[in-house]
């Protein structure tokens, strides 16, 4: 057994056993090791490659964002002894273990920018194209969506002239997600259906395949096709939780959202009570069922309570974040109608007093809702009273009479024709 790799053993050694920094010192001497030459060996690169991505494990472990970044500016000079394919393989694993890191995106973007400069520089283009497609999703992350879409641009036109299908699903894929944030919608379905039709002339992998889903589901709920909505993340849900991923348990919510938003609270609990849901019990899904009960009371107090608890578990995603103005605004609705359901004639101050909003705030919504006709009433503002009316029922009379009117006006007319020409 060589040196190297005794030193690569006790380096893993010490690490195991919490002596991380004893750990770090081993790794650091073998990834600057050199044979007598003065050039690595092969077996000397193999365990530089082991040295390099076993220190980043150790930084991402021990929470040491920094430390992972001089590590992979300092790697490059090792990295250009490597074979293209496998510096490409060692540099997106670094970049993707700050991913698990918090508040760390910025530094980040600092690294994945270096290294495009760098992979520009020695030519691996496999490894730029590669890192600006995770810039141009770090940059979606942090909300720079101007400045990810000139990446998506240009990759885009590379990936089609390469005919590069697997890469092209994932660039429009993330494309359609931008488009969503900036909110045009239509960009985002175009986008989304030139993914799918790359993915399907393909073998799509399961999380791919998963996301893309997700991403259907996301846009039929903007649409307020939640029904469609939901088929899409039953589907997404399910390529998730056959892999473990994580992302499982964000599906889930937004399959309970699509049946809240649907009025079907009944259904939630046949589908948390599924065996491949159970698992997944959580904040996030108690979250959801407060707000499905809330909804189904027609509490907008218990609905606001929701919020309040469960704040982190519900405000932090932007998709049900999007939709809780118009949860909000559907329930105030079924408040007010619960309100004055039994009334023909109520005071706005008792309407205001019992729902818990200022009486400004009651008469605007009200006169809303008469014009929409969700009831039939009048404000009368003078009194500060609301007149409630019965849905008023069709006469059919009056529209058999201006039916006969119509056909009488057209008798007429043909009389007068005929007696025309007679004349």
């Amino acid at each position: 057994m060589s040196a190297s790799s005794e030193a690569l053993i006790e380096a893993r050694e010490l690490a195991s056993n919490g002596h991380y920094a004893e750990a770090e010192t081993k790794y650091w001497d073998i990834i600057s090791e050199k044979s007598n030459d003065g050039q690595p060996s092969h077996k000397v690169l193999q365990e530089q490659e082991s040295g390099i991505l076993e220190l980043g494990k150790i930084y991402q472990s021990q929470n040491q964002p920094q430390k992972l970044s001089d590590l992979i500016t300092k790697s490059r000079a090792v990295l250009g002894k490597f074979a293209k394919s496998k510096t490409a393989k060692i540099v997106k694993t670094l970049i993707e273990d700050f991913d698990t890191l918090t508040d760390t995106i910025d530094l980040q973007i600092t690294s994945t920018r270096e290294c495009i400069d760098w992979a520009i520089e020695n030519k691996l283009s496999f490894l730029r194209q590669s890192l600006q497609l995770k810039l141009s999703s770090l940059l979606y992350t942090k909300g720079s969506y101007q400045e990810s879409l000139k990446f998506i641009t240009e990759l885009l036109r590379e990936y089609k002239k390469l005919d590069d299908k697997s890469s092209l699903v994932e660039v429009q894929l993330l494309e359609s997600k931008i488009y969503h944030a900036l909110r045009n919608i239509p960009k985002s379905r175009a986008s989304l259906t030139g993914a799918r039709t790359s993915a399907n002339s393909i073998y799509c992998p399961t999380l791919l395949q998963a996301e893309l889903d997700c991403q259907s589901g996301i846009l039929n709920s903007e649409e307020g096709d939640y029904k469609t909505a939901f088929s899409y993340f039953y589907e997404s849900f399910e390529g998730y939780n056959s892999q473990d991923a994580p992302e499982a348990i964000t599906v889930l919510k937004y399959m309970l959202l699509t049946k809240v938003m649907l009025n079907l609270v009944d259904d939630i609990n046949n589908i948390l009570g599924h065996k491949n849901v159970m698992k997944f019990q959580s904040k996030d899904i108690d979250a959801m069922k407060a707000i499905a009960d809330a909804y189904s009371n027609r509490s907008l107090k218990d609905f606001e309570s929701a919020l309040l608890t469960y704040s982190t578990e519900l405000k932090s995603d932007p998709i049900i974040k999007n939709h809780f103005n118009a949860l909000y605004d559907n329930l105030l609705e079924q408040n007010l109608l619960k309100i004055i359901e039994s009334y023909s004639c109520v005071e706005l101050s008792h309407i205001s007093k019992t729902i818990g909003l200022n009486l400004q705030q009651v008469e605007g919504k009200l006169s809303q809702m008469i014009l929409d006709k969700v009831f039939y009433g009048v404000l009368d503002q003078g009194n500060g009273w609301l007149n409630i009316y019965d849905e008023p029922k069709k006469d059919s009379t009056y529209e058999a009479s201006l039916d006969l009117v119509k056909h009488l006006s057209s008798v007429v007319d043909l009389l007068y024709e005929k007696a025309s020409s007679l004349n």
